[in-house]
This record gives structure tokens, C-alpha cells and sequence, in this order.
């Protein structure tokens, strides 16, 4: 098989080891037709382990390592993508009509496997989600962690089962109709296990991130960088049957070039799926709140597929839980009528002034050129709850009638609906921020950099959850039997019957932003909203009093959905709406 590397640092040779082989090391040619790459033919099988000498130096796992059998420092191992044998007839998923559901294999169960998340996806498809998103999996130090700090960017980490894991659940999710999306993450490498500076130019000193030196994009060398990024993700697309991928902050992917990384990266994308003839999508997470991230390429956009909507969860956070410290304090000034702009303009920030970040900040979007299912909408995201000081989810401080009103908005708002795991249910297990780290010293970097932030604000040290404490993570794994008891069986089936309203009613679904109507209570006069989606119409009562909603002449409808028992408004269009709770109305 041909073995091949970018190694431009190389100054005299580069050497292929593989060790247990009847040779076991080769000498590398310098390739005539791609400057910087070194290339040999060698005798390996499936599960052959190799890696890269620099120069006489250490053997060093392949940047475009398939596995990681031995972890992020180890050596690398051949996989053969061809011998999986994977079900026939899978058509793909679009992300239109979606409603997604976050995931992260290490804690979604106790075992945290790949094949542990396969046995409980029965419940997805009983909720009535659509996709299945994955947080991270790209290899990282030690067993457990978020996998934000992942690297060898097409490898799948060992503890949760290597790259067959995975394939096995991506064949698992589509055997009973469910898409799968991976997070990515393109904008930094984990600080351990790191061997890509030492091969060429993957870093540039020329922007700086709050990692530290930007991806390289842009500076000399960013041809090769650009095309490491580009071809990991249709690798993952094509290799292990995907059907879409989130990109972590794309916000810090600096790029000054004509053509924009992310721009090349989705017309890659879109002629991926052209050639496989299924949908493949790629959804931003991006704090701009600039619509030319999603907007098409041919209109001067990025061409993404969809976005994360922060300023939606902001204003839904703040309203149901009246917090207002840090980016929180702009929209908590007014909850309601911050979370009615965003239901009918996507964006709170369009070039409003931000007291957090102290300037201007976003960008106005054109509402009758723009479908609302560009916008992810979520009460709960794992960073919403994770980078919380003690993790914890709504269901810590929220009573169930708030939980279920959180749920109705999301559910019922004309954006991509997605939950975070165990939310459906009220989970009262927290998600909190957990490490494995192997080096004591970087171990000891996070765990008194964690400390000191929250100290910043106000929490005592020892109330912060050591990350590298094994019962972090133990804490934040799910109980799966809570949904059998009270009050979470409950939420859970009011979540089965939201998700079934938005498949069998067509205006839930409906992606025409500009016809989203909205009104809220006026300062002083209640906590309540309520919306129009065609002939529905939703009320939501945050209160702890009943609401009295004039819905107007033509608010007469019949109950489709209610928290709590509540008649249909009379012919003065006239809802009393109890306290905690929400209704569903249709002609």
C-alpha cells in the first residue's frame, strides 16, 4: 500500500516504521508532483501499526492517522474502510424538518461506548428525533473527556470503540431511520498529543485564538492546511456514512484569503453529496450573528447549511430563569420582548449594541429570504450547561411546568429544533466539565485555571468539581431510570407528543420567518408569550399567576397540546392560562 505524509520540516529524510513487519523500516522519496510529501510502498494489512521518523528523530503517529489504537502518542494503525460491511439502503436525511438530539458517547451511558448508545436508540426513535448529534470523538488523552481537546482529526478515540464503533452505530442509527451528525473541530488541537507542528506548518503565529496560535489558514503553507481540514471532513462524510457535521466555533477560524476556508469547505461538501446521491449538511456554531454565514455561496455567503442560535437560547434562558450575568445581561434587561425578536428575526444582536462585548455587534437578516431551518433552536446545549460552574441543567432550578414551557418554545419555534441529551426527560443528573488527562502538570493547569475562573465570579474554590476527579464524570452520566418515575416520565411524554404536533402539522414546520407574529406581556403585566405559526398558535405562561392572553377575533381555536388542563379561548379570543404552564392551539 502507498504510505504518504506532508512533512515539509523534513530536511533530509523522512522514514516509515513499521514495527512487527518483515521489514520494518523504509526510507521515504520526496514526491515531484506535491511539494513537502514523502511517499513509499510498503506491505501492511488492516491493523498494521506505523509511524513517521523526522529526520533520525522519534517515530511519530501520521497526521492523517485512521486510528489511534494506543492513544494520541502512540503509533498509528492502517485501516481498511473498505472491509466494513454496512446494511444497504440508507438514502440519507436532510437537515429540512429536522429535529436533532446532542450526544456524547462517554456519559449518554455508564459504559460509554459506541455500542453501549447503540442499545438506546429505540428511545430516540420512540421521542421522535430525527438526528443523532455527536459530540467529539477524534482521539484525546486518557478514557473520559468532552472531546474538545481531540486530536489526529480522522481518527475515532479507542475507549469508545475505534473507528468499527463508530460504524457500527452510524449503521445502527440508520437501521431504524435515524441521521447521525459529528461535532468537528477545526479551530484548535487538544495541547497533548499534538504532532502536527513538528511535520509542517499547521500553525500560524499570524492570528492567535484562546488556544493560543491560529490553525493555519492563511499564511504560507495553508494550501496543504486548508486541504488537511477539508478532506477530514468528507472522510468522515464518506468513510463512516454520515450525514452532517457541526463545526465548533467557527468564529475562530481566521482566514484573510479571497476564498474563505469555510466557503471552500461546503461547496467540498455539497459535491460530496452530488456524488454519493444523499444530503450531506454542515452546521456552524458561530457567536457573529451574521446571516452570511448560512447564506448561499452564489449571494456573496459562506453556504453553510445551518447555525447554532445563541441569541435565541439567551433570551429563552434568561426569561425562564431570570439570570442576567454575563452575556445574559443584554437580554435579560427584557426576556420577552428579547426572546419574541429572536422567534421572529433569528438574530436578538442585528447590529444592536452588546454591553457585554461593549460595541455593535450582528447583522439584520433578510426574514423573507432566510428559512428559519438555517437556525438550530435549543433551551440546553453541553455548553450551556457544562461550562456552568457546577454543570448544571434547568431541571436543577426549574419546576417541571418551566421545563415543559422551555420545551414547547423550542419545539414549536420556526427554527431546527435540538435537545440536549436527558433533557427530555428533566434530567437531574448535572453534565459537568471532566478531563483525563495523562500529564500531571497540564491536570493541574486545568484544574486551577477551572478554579480560578469561577472564583472570578463569586463560587468558592472547593465548590468547583475537580475535572480530573473520576466521579466528575460518574456524576454526569445519565440515569436511564428516571424516565420510568415522576415528574420526568411526564416530560418525557409531553416531549414525544411536541415532536409529533411539529411532524403532523405542517406550520410548526414551516420555514417562512416573516410570517412568525409574536406578542409578550408588557413590563410589569405578567410573564407570558405567545406566537403564530400559520393556523397555530402557541401561549406560553411563565408566571407563577394565571395569564389572561387576548389572542384576538381570530384566536378561537381547539386545544392540540396543553401542560395543564385549559380551555380553548371563546369567541372574544380570550386564553386564562394557568401559571408554569403552555398550550398548543389549532383551527
Amino acid at each position: 500500500m502507498l504510505f504518504d505524509v506532508w512533512a515539509p520540516q523534513a530536511e533530509e529524510r523522512v522514514t516509515l516504521h513499521l514495527p512487527g513487519a518483515a521489514v520494518a523500516t523504509y526510507g521515504m522519496e520526496r514526491d515531484p508532483d506535491r511539494d513537502g510529501w514523502w511517499t513509499v510502498r510498503a506491505e501492511a494489512a488492516d491493523g498494521s501499526r506505523y509511524g513517521f521518523s523526522l529526520d533520525g528523530g522519534p517515530v511519530r503517529p501520521d497526521p492523517r492517522s485512521r486510528r489511534q489504537p494506543d492513544g494520541p502518542d502512540g503509533l498509528s494503525a492502517v485501516v481498511d474502510h473498505d472491509a466494513f460491511a454496512w446494511r444497504d439502503g440508507w438514502a440519507g436525511r436532510p437537515l429540512t424538518g429536522a429535529v436533532l438530539y446532542e450526544l456524547h458517547i462517554g456519559t449518554y451511558t455508564r459504559e460509554g461506548t459506541f455500542d453501549a448508545a447503540s442499545k438506546r436508540l429505540g428511545h430516540l426513535v420512540e421521542l421522535g428525533v430525527t438526528h443523532v448529534q455527536l459530540m467529539p470523538v477524534c482521539p484525546f488523552p486518557g478514557t473520559h473527556g468532552w472531546g474538545y481537546e481531540g486530536v489526529s482529526l480522522w481518527a475515532v478515540h479507542e475507549p469508545y470503540g475505534g473507528p468499527d464503533g463508530l460504524k457500527r452505530f452510524v449503521d445502527a442509527a440508520h437501521a431504524v431511520g435515524l441521521g447521525v451528525v459529528l461535532d468537528v473541530v477545526h479551530n484548535h488541537l487538544g495541547p497533548s498529543g499534538n504532532h502536527l507542528p513538528l511535520f509542517g506548518p499547521y500553525f500560524t503565529e499570524t492570528h492567535h485564538t484562546p488556544w493560543g496560535a491560529a490553525v493555519n489558514l492563511d499564511a504560507p503553507g495553508s494550501d496543504e492546511v486548508r486541504a488537511y481540514l477539508s478532506e477530514s471532513a468528507r472522510s468522515w462524510l464518506r468513510d463512516y456514512r454520515l450525514d452532517g457535521l457541526r463545526l465548533d466555533a467557527v468564529h475562530a477560524l481566521a482566514d484573510t484569503r479571497a476564498l474563505h476556508f469555510l466557503e471552500e469547505l461546503s461547496a467540498g461538501v455539497d459535491a460530496l453529496a452530488a456524488e454519493l446521491g444523499r444530503p450531506l449538511f454542515l452546521i456552524a456554531e458561530s457567536d457573529l450573528a451574521d446571516p452570511r454565514t448560512t447564506t448561499a455561496r452564489e449571494a456573496g455567503g459562506l453556504g453553510l447549511h445551518a447555525q447554532w442560535n445563541d441569541d435565541f437560547h439567551h433570551a429563552l434562558h434568561t426569561a425562564l430563569t431570570g439570570e442576567s450575568q454575563g452575556y445574559y445581561a443584554d437580554f435579560a434587561r427584557a426576556p420577552l420582548e428579547a426572546l419574541a425578536k429572536t422567534l421572529t428575526r433569528a438574530f436578538f444582536h442585528d447590529g444592536t449594541y452588546s454591553s457585554f462585548r461593549g460595541r455593535i455587534h450582528g447583522r439584520p437578516l433578510d426574514r423573507t429570504a432566510t428559512s428559519a431551518h438555517r437556525f438550530l433552536g435549543y433551551a440546553q446545549t453541553h455548553d450551556q450547561v457544562g461550562n456552568r460552574a457546577l454543570g448544571d441543567r434547568l431541571s436543577a432550578s426549574l419546576s417541571p411546568g418551566l421545563l415543559a414551557c422551555a420545551a414547547a418554545v423550542v419545539l414549536t419555534s420556526p427554527f431546527t429544533p435540538m435537545l440536549f441529551m436527558g433533557e427530555e426527560w428533566g434530567a437531574r443528573t448535572p453534565w459537568q466539565f471532566f478531563t483525563d488527562h495523562t500529564d500531571p502538570a497540564l491536570a493541574e493547569a486545568v484544574r486551577s485555571g477551572r478554579r480560578r475562573e469561577f472564583a472570578a465570579h463569586g463560587w468558592a474554590a472547593d465548590d468547583i468539581p475537580d475535572p480530573q476527579d473520576p466521579r466528575t464524570r460518574d456524576r454526569s452520566c445519565l440515569d436511564w431510570s428516571e424516565p420510568d418515575r415522576e415528574p420526568h416520565a411526564r416530560l418525557l411524554a409531553w416531549h414525544r407528543e411536541l415532536i409529533a404536533l411539529r411532524r403532523t402539522h405542517p406550520d410548526l414546520s414551516d420555514p417562512d420567518l416573516a410570517s412568525v407574529r409574536a406578542a409578550h406581556a408588557a413590563n410589569g403585566a405578567g410573564r407570558w408569550i405567545a406566537y403564530r405559526r400559520g393556523d397555530i398558535r402557541v401561549a406560553v405562561n411563565l408566571s407563577d399567576a394565571p395569564a389572561t392572553i387576548g389572542l384576538g377575533r381570530n384566536g378561537r381555536s381547539r386545544v392540540l397540546a396543553a401542560w395543564e388542563p385549559v380551555e380553548a379561548p371563546g369567541a372574544d379570543g380570550v386564553l386564562v392560562l394557568p401559571p408554569e404552564s403552555c398550550v398548543v392551539l389549532g383551527s
